[in-house]
């Protein structure tokens, strides 16, 4: 019998009638995630035009047609979610996070401003200081939740424009690694920062920042009149996983009176774990934090987070008033409204979709599950090393593993290419020291000893053939 949905809220027969179809098709992505392949499907260009080309009806379509719908899209193009995607960094996505999204776009409460629903408010901020404490953050500080690492490095570099340099960006510069991600650059320039005066310093050993180059820097535009705002460190490049020299760069920052911001996006919450803590030292020192809870909380993507260690400077940065928000509160050190911490008035209830799955599985689960990556990544770098068909770059910091086949570029180009033919596993590229790269990644929580083992396998084998032939 055909199903259609009679009005926005329809009802209870039909409601459960389309959740369950829905739920069907959730139950089937979440149990075959581990078996499924990441390559192989075929990339959904034939059903481009289609869907380019598709309108509502006037009247309400069927339930199942749409679902199926649905289903045929997802059975093409890459499949991150699978195990075997260690191309770039993975958001693996967790179904507990997925149904905090459900409870909270339903629910639909609005938190841009805390009086509208101080205990949701509160839901959200009982989690962000859960990562404030996990990097030792002062009790006057305060974390966010963003979309995702971009908008989270964009307000760090604006707050400490707005610190540093206020009304003066045209003289503003900041100071970052040849590795930094894209999103560094491109946030200084959205803040007015003058391209010429974004200073990508060298490296000490090819892959982290040297502290003694940014000093070089600073110094030299401190006598040319520029205002020094912000160093930029890594805890985790893209790249290749490397830490740049925390701690030295805070002694830095704080002799020279400069904010001090860390990218921690991919490596952040290896703070969980022992050997995390150890390689992330002088974390902690930081003025702000880029986390990414969507890869190394295997959060669904658009989950990103910002700490900032003085809450007062973020509200310097972005608190605006206006006649229709005359009764918010202006008491930052009760529930403080995000609208006046953030660039957002509007905004979603994303603290559910961390906090249902940390309350569900325990701190413990992500924890273990992290510390088994670093495990994975290390094993599966000594198994490379020691191939005579190919070379590494060193052992990992965190769970990035580069290493590429003995000869030119065009052999690396190569190697990937009949990896991938397997379908299983999915690697990438990227240029070191002006050669290519390769790069596997352990991070999705459903990446197991099994996948690594056969990621290894297909490399060691194809490097090979090639060294054959």
């Amino acid at each position: 019998m055909a199903q259609r949905l009679e009005g926005f809220d329809p009802p209870e027969e039909q409601t459960q009638a389309l959740i369950a179809q829905v739920g069907e098709l959730v139950g089937q992505l979440v149990t075959t995630a581990g078996q499924r392949a990441v390559l192989g499907n075929d990339r959904g260009d034939g059903l481009v035009p289609g869907l380019l080309a598709q309108r509502p009806g006037e009247e309400p379509a069927e339930i199942a047609p749409v679902v199926e719908q649905i289903r045929e899209v997802l059975a093409t193009g890459v499949d991150n979610a699978a195990a075997g995607e260690m191309a770039y960094i993975p958001g693996s996505g967790l179904l507990t996070a997925a149904l905090g999204d459900l409870i909270a776009s339903v629910a639909n409460r609005y938190t841009g401003l805390s009086g509208f629903s101080p205990a949701a408010v509160a839901l959200e901020l009982g989690v962000l200081r859960w990562m404030t404490e996990l990097f030792g953050m002062p009790e006057r500080s305060q974390g966010l939740l963003l979309s995702g690492g971009s908008a989270a490095n964009l307000t760090a570099i604006v707050t400490a424009r707005e610190i540093h340099a206020p009304d003066q960006a045209h003289r503003a510069a900041i100071y970052t690694g040849l590795h930094a991600h894209a999103s560094v650059r491109k946030a200084a320039r959205i803040a007015g920062i003058p391209a010429e005066q974004i200073r990508v310093c060298d490296s000490t050993d090819g892959v982290r920042l040297d502290p003694h180059a940014v000093a070089v820097r600073i110094k030299e535009d401190l006598a040319d009149g520029i205002i020094p705002v912000a160093i930029v460190g890594a805890a985790g490049t893209t790249n290749t996983g490397a830490i740049d020299p925390l701690d030295t760069l805070a002694d830095l920052a704080a002799e020279l009176g400069v904010w001090f911001h860390v990218d921690a996006a991919y490596g952040g919450f290896f703070q969980l774990t022992e050997r995390g803590r150890q390689r992330l030292q002088g974390i902690e020192r930081a003025d702000s934090i880029t986390l990414d809870p969507h890869k190394s909380l295997f959060l669904p993507f658009g989950t990103g987070a910002l700490l900032v260690a003085e809450r007062n400077h973020l509200a310097h940065a972005f608190a605006e008033d206006a006649d229709y928000l005359r009764d918010r509160s202006l008491d930052l050190d009760a529930l403080p409204d995000f609208s006046s911490v953030t660039t957002e008035l509007t905004r979603e209830w994303r603290g559910l979709r961390l906090w249902l799955p940390l309350q569900l599985h325990g701190e413990a689960a992500f924890r273990d599950t992290l510390d088994e990556k670093l495990t994975l990544a290390h094993e599966a770098w000594e198994t490379l090393d020691a191939d005579p068909n190919l070379e590494t770059l060193g052992p990992p910091d965190l769970s990035v593993v580069t290493f590429r086949a003995r000869g030119d570029d065009d052999l690396q180009d190569a190697l990937l290419q009949r990896v991938h033919q397997d379908g299983r596993v999915r690697l990438s590229t990227t240029v070191i020291d002006g050669r290519v790269v390769l790069r596997l990644v352990v991070l999705s929580h459903r990446t197991t000893q099994e996948t690594v083992d056969l990621a290894v396998e297909l490399i060691r084998t194809a490097a090979e053939e090639l060294a054959s032939t």
